[in-house]
């Protein structure tokens, strides 16, 4: 057998009409803008179910979106509340197209204990919790909500009647509720539901 040199095949050089592979896609960044018009679609939708939109936020999750919808009621928020509602806002965002191509995941929760109160709604769903607060020229100031309307919240610093005072919304910062052990929670903790779309 004759001897000689072998040689690695050369690489053939590459196709200049084939297209280059395509890293998989991944959902854009969410934006305010973004939140702006889901808001809308969603908000009739949420006070037909007799709640209110809290918050909407989107973000990317891996391939998928995922919106995070927060509502509330004077009644609270149920699991059932959070599932129904849940199937009508997924329905909408489906026939506004206002997702994009991308999957997506929906989340409709309720506010958690930690959500501060800076509206009249808030205060009025807190009523009978301990909270702590700012007041202009008092300081800090701790106290159960007694009862809050339009105009400004009745607080129980002492435990009698006579301990009651009444602030102004237009002196109060941004309220706390305090969670307290032992005690049964009202409003209800975060509750919520998930939905897959598209």
């Amino acid at each position: 057998m004759p001897g000689g040199s072998r040689h690695a095949p050369r690489p053939r050089p590459a196709d200049p009409g084939a297209r280059p592979s395509q890293p998989p896609r991944t959902p854009p960044a969410a934006g305010s803008a973004d939140e702006a018009r889901i808001a809308e679609v969603i908000r009739p939708v949420v006070a037909a179910a007799g709640m209110e939109l809290e918050s909407v936020l989107l973000k990317a999750a891996g391939r998928r979106r995922l919106l995070r919808v927060v509502v509330d009621s004077d009644r609270g928020v149920s699991l059932d509340d959070a599932a129904a509602v849940s199937r009508e806002l997924s329905g909408a965002l489906d026939a506004a197209a206002v997702m994009g191509d991308f999957p997506y995941t929906l989340e409709v929760s309720s506010p958690g204990v930690d959500r501060p109160l800076t509206e009249p709604r808030h205060w009025r769903r807190a009523v009978g919790r301990l909270v702590r607060v700012t007041v202009a020229e008092a300081g800090v100031t701790t106290g159960r909500v007694v009862s809050a309307d339009s105009d400004g919240v009745t607080l129980d610093v002492g435990g009698d009647p006579e301990a009651r005072r009444r602030f102004r919304y237009a002196v109060l910062g941004a309220g706390a509720v305090q969670v307290e052990f032992g005690r049964q929670s009202h409003p209800q903790p975060e509750l919520g539901a998930t939905r897959d779309g598209h």
